[in-house]
């Protein structure tokens, strides 16, 4: 039987579904990974000739994310459905420490922007020049995925490549996660 009534039933239902969608999420960014570092055409041409050097760094980084994600949606997931502080208070941490992670990449990034950008702006150009390069549109569209841009000054590869960017709902869940575990602990103690 249920032990929270009312609203944070529906808080409760939300934060599984919310975790849910966040574990499949992860899955798939294991599975790209997966995918980057194994498939041979992908690591052929990540790896050739004006390739940026961090590239299997970058690989790593995505399986290791796609992990995390897989762990702490089932945290979420697991914690709402039995209503266990323990597991809400593990989703809660491992949340905060991802927001803390992304705010200090966003600072790393900030700090060494104009490298970063140098390089990215480097591969993306002599990808898009390379008229012998068959997967110059692929790169492109990549790039424009990823990066939520339209093309370059020296690109002639159409503007409706970009993709939309999802907004970030992480502190949703971390507000989630602490109201239904306050719900759980108060129903413990009136009964």
């Amino acid at each position: 039987m249920s032990k929270v009534q009312g609203g944070m039933k529906c808080v409760k239902y939300l934060l599984f579904v919310f975790n849910f969608i966040f574990w499949l999420s992860g899955l798939l960014v294991l599975a790209v990974g997966l995918w980057l570092r194994f498939d041979p055409e992908t690591v052929e041409l990540l790896t050739g000739k004006g390739a940026p050097d961090t590239f299997f760094i970058a690989v790593y980084i995505l399986l290791g994310a796609g992990g995390l994600m897989m762990i702490v949606g089932f945290f979420g997931c697991f914690g709402a459905v039995r209503e266990s502080q323990c597991l809400l208070a593990s989703f809660f941490a491992c949340l905060l420490i991802i927001f803390g992670a992304e705010i200090a990449a966003g600072v790393f990034g900030f700090i060494n922007k104009e490298q970063i950008v140098e390089e990215v702006q480097k591969f993306y150009s002599s990808s898009i020049s390379d008229v012998s390069n068959p997967n110059s549109t692929a790169i492109a569209d990549i790039y424009h995925r990823t990066l939520n841009c339209c093309g370059g000054s020296t690109s002639e590869v159409p503007n409706d490549l970009c993709a939309d960017v999802a907004p970030d709902t992480q502190i949703i869940g971390m507000i989630f996660s602490m109201v239904l575990c306050c719900a759980i602990r108060n129903s413990r103690e009136v009964i």
